[in-house]
């Protein structure tokens, strides 16, 4: 797969990714897989892992400043 940014190819790796669900709420998502651009900071989330992330999200309370999950396939 090669990066939409640079063109350079992109390596499946594992890495935690921070996500701002409100103004006062971030979650950090742990092992999340991803599709990382060797040559740029670019990155892609399949549909299924996005989907499953947005499933994690919905569980965070809004009174969360700041939460830290781990990401299970």
């Amino acid at each position: 797969m090669k990066c939409r940014i640079c063109g350079s190819n992109m390596a499946s790796i594992i890495t935690d990714l921070p996500f701002k669900v409100s103004q006062k709420s971030i979650v950090i998502v742990k092992d999340v897989p991803v599709f990382q651009c060797n040559g740029c900071p670019e990155y892609l989330l399949g549909d299924v892992v996005m989907e499953q992330i947005e499933n994690i999200l919905e569980k965070v309370g809004t009174a969360t400043e700041l939460e830290v999950m781990k990401y299970a396939a």
